[in-house]
């Protein structure tokens, strides 16, 4: 037996599913156009922390890396695609979140509603019992949003929203520019290592990197007391491999390997 008729007659069999009388009229439109939010606490609060990231970002990349290069080319032409990187993902996050995915009207169920569709012998329609809709072919109804939506992708929490057929290219903006901007800002802070690493690093930036303390040898404390070193001056490249192991080998990038520190200094003991 062809799917089809047996998809209609399992339809028709369920009488409950297609009563367009147990339907409230669907609300009158002012035509006003209100913006599509969703108010979520749970993708709201995901929606800010995005922000927060791509600011935070663009707040390390101008101070922490470029304001205190020397070259001011480098700076402005960096700056110029990193913030314009930034903007760009801000601007696609926005939209895909305050545009309607493709929202089906709400409550149009209505006998009135279906006479008018003006539907041939045999045709059948699908009703969304969660939000009394006539759901569309390929429509989904969201538990988030609770309504209906026209191709619905996925909900992400990321952008409050429903990725549906309305703003699924805003979407796909957002994650392609955040990640133009995850690695130019990756980029970036490979060459302010490599160019800090080998001078002073306090003439370098204002910021200290994680492993300052390991390349100079001192710790955070002995740094915000300044005080006088009396321990005997190694190499970089030493200090990384007293805190990492001796010698140098994959286990430094392993979390389960112990770290060999070879014989305590004795004489660290005696003040």
């Amino acid at each position: 037996m062809n799917s089809s008729t047996q998809r209609t007659r399992d339809i028709e069999r369920r009488a409950g599913y297609l009563r367009p009388e147990h339907c409230a009229p669907p609300p009158l439109r002012d035509g006003t156009g209100e913006m599509w939010f969703i108010r979520d606490g749970c993708g709201i609060a995901c929606g800010v922390i995005t922000w927060m990231l791509v600011l935070y970002a663009q707040f390390v990349v101008a101070f922490v890396m470029l304001l205190p290069a020397r070259n001011l080319l480098y700076s402005l032409v960096n700056g110029t695609l990193f913030n314009g990187l930034a903007v760009l993902a801000l601007a696609s996050h926005a939209r895909a979140m305050c545009t309607d995915p493709g929202a089906v009207p709400k409550g149009n169920a209505t006998k009135e509603f279906i006479e008018s569709l003006q539907l041939k012998p045999g045709q059948v329609v699908y009703k969304c019992p969660k939000c009394c809709s006539i759901k569309p072919d390929r429509a989904h109804h969201c538990s988030v949003c609770k309504r209906c939506v026209k191709k619905m992708d996925h909900h992400c929490p990321w952008v409050n929203n429903c990725v549906g057929e309305n703003n699924q290219k805003y979407f796909v903006l957002f994650t392609m520019y955040i990640a133009l901007v995850s690695l130019h800002a990756l980029t970036l802070v490979a060459f302010h290592f490599l160019l800090c690493f080998e001078a002073d690093w306090t003439k370098c930036s204002n910021f200290s990197p994680p492993v300052h303390s390991i390349c100079s040898d001192e710790t955070g404390i002995e740094q915000l007391k300044k005080e006088e070193r009396r321990w005997a001056k190694r190499s970089r490249w030493m200090n990384l491999k007293l805190v990492f192991g001796h010698p140098f080998s994959i286990a430094w990038l392993s979390p389960f390997a112990t770290p060999d520190h070879g014989k305590a200094d004795i004489s660290q003991y005696i003040i």
